[in-house]
């Protein structure tokens, strides 16, 4: 008999919210295809989400069907989402991305399904309990160490940028383990107040939370990093794929 293989939708993101991409081409949702072969691997089914934010039936009977939720990295927030005006330095945003987003979030927090939030992914999962975002890192925090690692400025996106350290006990010690992992950073944006009813797993030295967890029941896990970019096993991700989709067995 075969094994059962969970869904796991994926978020999507439109390609007009991309940097460089011409006026002129249709309307698309993308994303990028190691979140896909990450979960893949760690034996999910990923199913790609459209973003339906003025269609709640459609994007309700999609829901229904997936056994997880797994909101992957991308721009930058709306901050009128947390209820506050736009900084200067604000990057490119997708209102479609942010609503469709915060709706399947809430949905899985209410039904205890598993969540996995990966860099703005992990900022969706705590806007959506009422957190907000520090919208420019190395202007509203200017003691902070460098965060904001782009592939852009030439950095890879496997590159080790600084270490964070894991609390104990937690989901994602015991995934990846407590203590100090160094990790991949791409953001220049992250958590200031947390949301309700979340916890801080992990910490850069600086003191910006870099992981969190839901307390209390359920798997809804979030961190700042990008682990689909390693191997499973490696230091920062170890087993995070493989128990999300085991979590999501479970449904």
């Amino acid at each position: 008999m075969a094994v059962r293989r969970p869904l796991i939708g994926v978020t999507t993101q439109t390609l007009h919210a991309i940097d460089g991409i011409p006026a002129d081409l249709p309307t698309s949702w993308v994303m990028n295809q190691r979140y896909v072969l990450a979960l893949a691997a760690a034996g999910g089914v990923p199913v790609l989400i459209p973003l339906l934010a003025d269609d709640t039936s459609t994007l309700r009977a999609i829901y229904d069907h997936l056994d997880g939720i797994l909101v992957p990295g991308g721009v930058d927030i709306d901050p009128a989402v947390y209820r506050e005006s736009r900084h200067e330095l604000l990057g490119r945003i997708d209102p479609a991305r942010d609503a469709t987003e915060v709706t399947l979030t809430r949905w899985a927090l209410e039904d205890h399904r598993p969540f996995l939030g990966l860099c703005r992914g992990l900022q969706v999962l705590s806007v959506a309990l009422g957190g907000t975002l520090w919208q420019d890192i190395s202007q509203e925090r200017p003691d902070s160490t460098k965060h904001d690692y782009f592939p852009t400025q030439g950095w890879a996106r496997d590159h080790l940028a600084h270490a964070v350290d894991v609390r104990d006990g937690s989901r994602l010690s015991d995934a990846i383990g407590s203590g100090t992992v160094t990790v991949n950073s791409m953001h220049h944006q992250g958590i200031r107040d947390l949301g309700l009813g979340l916890v801080a797993t992990a910490v850069a030295s600086d003191g910006l939370i870099e992981g969190a967890e839901l307390q209390g029941g359920g798997f809804a896990v979030g961190v700042q990093w990008h682990p689909e970019m390693f191997k499973s096993g490696e230091p920062s991700v170890g087993r995070l794929f493989e128990d999300f989709v085991a979590a999501a067995n479970r449904q």
